[in-house]
């Protein structure tokens, strides 16, 4: 299988002295093409430091960051954003939609900025939605969705397109079971299609989608699993100490 991401010793520290935060630790992790992986942990543990330093967004204290095969250290800040928009798609908790555009042309605009047609792009965002159960619902602007309506609008938009990574934090947080399960079969289904992905949560049901589970305990990645047959075995698993 082709390794798509890639953190080799990668630590994070925020500060200095002895006020210093050490957000990771010498964390490693690999992910193929194909393959769903599930970060799981304590509040505060380092998930969403290690997705975005996974998704170039911000850079380790040491380690390395391969992005098929290439290592984002020796990108310029114009090369990492181009990596970013072509390569990487992102589900963020805030969502970060554009409040101008509309739910289909919020999906759009990374396919319309990769020199996709306006009609095919818009077409192609309609049918992710109509996939997350937002048809009726495409074209409305943010401002005027529910938190799960936006939520599920993020996830369409980071799935468009030729991504070779997708990382979610907490994708399916604002969501019902139904549309939690619909999120996660349109996950599945862009894995399917060759996308590694990588998805924070602190849902079992989620978890039991991935092909692996991470945990990681203050900073450290402390073990791996391949998923349980049903959620009651994450939920027994004690993260607490």
């Amino acid at each position: 299988m082709t390794t798509v991401l890639e953190l080799r010793k990668v630590a994070k520290v925020y500060g200095s002295g002895p006020s210093a935060v050490h957000a990771l630790h010498a964390a490693d992790l690999r992910v193929d093409a194909g393959e769903l992986v599930a970060v799981m942990g304590p509040s505060g543990s380092g998930k969403s430091t290690l997705l975005t330093i996974a998704g170039t967004l911000e850079e380790p204290s040491e380690g390395e960051v391969l992005i098929g095969g290439v290592g984002a250290a020796g990108l310029s800040a114009n090369a990492r954003a181009q990596l970013r928009r072509r390569s990487i798609g992102f589900v963020f908790q805030d969502f970060n939609l554009l409040p101008g555009l509309s739910a289909t042309e919020n999906v759009a605009l990374p396919l319309e900025l990769d020199g996709v047609g306006r009609r095919a792009a818009h077409a192609h965002a309609v049918r992710t939605l109509d996939d997350l159960g937002l048809a009726d619902r495409a074209g409305h602007f943010p401002d005027d969705l529910s938190g799960g309506e936006r939520q599920r609008v993020a996830i369409a938009r980071a799935v468009v397109g030729d991504r070779q990574l997708l990382l979610a934090d907490e994708p399916t947080g604002a969501l019902d079971s139904m549309n939690g399960e619909a999120v996660m079969r349109i996950l599945r289904a862009a894995c399917k299609r060759g996308i590694a992905g990588v998805v924070v949560t602190h849902d079992a049901q989620l978890a039991s989608w991935a092909d692996r589970v991470i945990f990681i305990r203050d900073g450290r990645v402390v073990d791996e699993t391949a998923p349980p047959s049903g959620p009651e075995v994450l939920l027994d698993k004690d993260l607490s100490r």
